[in-house]
């Protein structure tokens, strides 16, 4: 499995027109988060145009899916009919592991996400990432242990940044 390399995976992304909005850690982390991750997560648009950017830039990354048996992931056809023919994936890239979530627990997906989300120049580019509101809400829906845990900072960040505003 190749190393989490986020600038690439993001560029590529990004250089594909991709729409999408970064969730979970990586996106918590922008916004202040302790906790490091190696993965990305990302909700994308679900329209076929941008399904077709979506896997073309999959196809620049060597996306294969991931399974712990397979850790250096199982071909599969990339294209915007197989992305939309499944929820979630979980890949493995060029750039490290990407999981694609369309509707992150709590959320109604991409246009729920990307009303609230935070603007963030990175890389020299810019993307949205989900509002610490909006992560906070997925993680309590999730209800994970580790959820939980970051859940409970996450609502002492908002918290914080709530105060400091009045």
């Amino acid at each position: 499995m190749q190393p989490f390399d986020p600038e690439r995976l993001l560029t590529v992304l990004i250089g594909h027109d991709v729409e999408f909005v970064l969730i979970g850690a990586m996106a918590a982390r922008l916004h202040g988060f302790p906790r490091i991750t190696a993965d990305a997560d990302i909700t994308p648009a679900r329209s076929h145009a941008n399904l077709e950017r979506l896997a073309s830039a999959l196809r620049v990354l060597d996306a294969r899916i991931y399974t712990e048996a397979f850790p250096e992931g199982i071909s599969f056809d990339v294209s915007a009919k197989s992305l939309d023919r499944a929820e979630i994936w979980n890949l493995v890239t060029s750039a490290g592991r990407l999981d694609l979530v369309f509707t992150p627990a709590g959320t109604t997906g991409y246009a729920d996400l990307a009303e609230g989300a935070a603007l963030f120049h990175v890389f020299g580019s810019t993307l949205r990432a989900a509002s610490l509101e909006d992560i906070l809400r997925s993680k309590e829906a999730a209800d994970r242990p580790r959820d939980r845990q970051d859940a409970t900072v996450i609502r002492e960040m908002i918290r914080r940044a709530n105060d400091g505003r009045t």
